[in-house]
């Protein structure tokens, strides 16, 4: 059987992706060149977070492994840096968006309502794969936020609720498998199971033994830093009530690595002693991120925190795109508008990302690595 030789149109379903634009009217000569602008921007959007979803769930997959190969953890930064480079131009899509003006959105506001970018259910899947727990999302309003994706009309599950139920059951999340990988990442060259998968019990005293070391040395730079401070300000011995603010603020930064550490904020004490050594991992590979052995974890953390913070700038310029076009209106869907949008914002899913970095010392204050050789180059040619 001969092959028949396709076209670009028929490859990309282009007669199919432009028919697509006519709106409630389905006939988009019915529009203004507003709607459908509107219209193509949206889908714009939703088409990348369809890319995103996929690129997403394959970082996750390759780190949801059992045991990730050292060669394993390029690909998922592959497929982060992607996610990475798509936020970037969600980004700057927004200035397309802002070339409609309030009184241009205006003429046809009043059409969309009471839809709103809230029912977005790709939005939530990158929210759910990411890890987002329920507890920590933004309330619309009374009603959990999935109820906004029933049908309207039936009350029944819509095509978009399906597609969020789904996600749900599509686990582990990213920040789940990225916790797992970084609970068996080598410290001192010690890991919490041997090459047979078998519990190591000796790995809880090397975690131990590093966390100890690393809080002395930091309680130390804390303190040379405190004074250092003092002196070059002359609080120290000018300014008593300034000094003593400054000693406070200092206070509250060793308490806060302590209780970062020792997993204080982890509501079952039977989870700690995981969360410790996740936190330790993460520790150990920023600050010795030099060593060949931890090039590619330290640039897959790096990517992951740059994924994060692609997405809550993703976010801020979301609310302002929407302040700028309807104020402080309420939304659409009967939302706070850019309210909710704001509160949005202060989400952090990879907190632990963000936390550490309060942590670091620098270079010449660490504790020395033992078995220093367990992280060099593997081979010479």
């Amino acid at each position: 059987m001969t092959r028949r030789e396709p076209t670009y149109w028929e490859y990309l379903r282009i007669e199919d992706l432009l028919s697509l634009q006519g709106g409630l009217e389905g006939d988009e000569g019915r529009l203004s060149a507003d709607e459908l602008h509107f219209i193509v921007v949206h889908q714009v959007f939703e088409l990348w977070f369809k890319l995103c979803l996929r690129e997403l769930a394959l970082a996750r997959d390759w780190l949801s492994a059992p045991r990730v190969p050292e060669h394993h953890v390029p690909r998922a930064v592959h497929h982060l840096r992607r996610v990475n480079e798509i936020f970037r131009v969600l980004v700057e899509q927004f200035r397309v968006m802002e070339t409609l003006t309030p009184q241009d959105f205006l003429e046809f506001r009043g059409k969309i309502t009471p839809a709103s970018g809230f029912q977005s259910a790709q939005m939530r899947e990158l929210e759910i794969l990411a890890g987002l727990p329920d507890r920590a999302r933004a309330h619309l309003g009374e009603l959990p936020f999935d109820a906004a994706l029933r049908d309207p009309r039936t009350g029944q599950t819509s095509p978009a609720l399906a597609r969020v139920e789904a996600r749900r059951r599509d686990t582990p999340s990213l920040r789940e498998a990225l916790e797992r990988w970084l609970y068996r990442a080598p410290i001192h060259g010690s890991s919490p199971r041997d090459d047979d998968d078998r519990p190591d019990p000796g790995d809880a005293g090397v975690v131990e033994g590093f966390l100890a070391s690393y809080l002395r040395s930091h309680a130390a730079a804390s303190d040379a830093a405190c004074e250092r401070l003092l002196t070059m300000s002359g609080a120290g011995g000018q300014d008593p009530e300034r000094a003593r603010d400054i000693r406070a603020r200092f206070a509250v930064q060793r308490e806060a690595a302590e209780a970062f550490i020792e997993a204080r904020d982890v509501a079952d004490a039977g989870d700690r002693p995981r969360a410790r050594r996740v936190r330790a991992a993460l520790l150990f590979i920023e600050s010795y991120r030099e060593l060949p052995l931890l090039a590619w974890p330290r640039l897959l953390i790096d990517t992951v925190v740059e994924f994060e913070e692609g997405f809550i700038l993703w976010r801020n310029r979301h609310a302002r795109m929407v302040e700028r076009v309807i104020g402080r209106r309420v939304g659409t869907g009967g939302s706070s508008g850019v309210d909710y949008l704001d509160a949005t914002t202060r989400y952090r899913i990879f907190a632990d990302l963000w936390t550490v970095r309060a942590l670091l010392l620098p270079r010449d204050v660490l504790p020395g690595v033992e078995n220093e050789a367990y992280y060099g180059f593997r081979y010479s040619q």
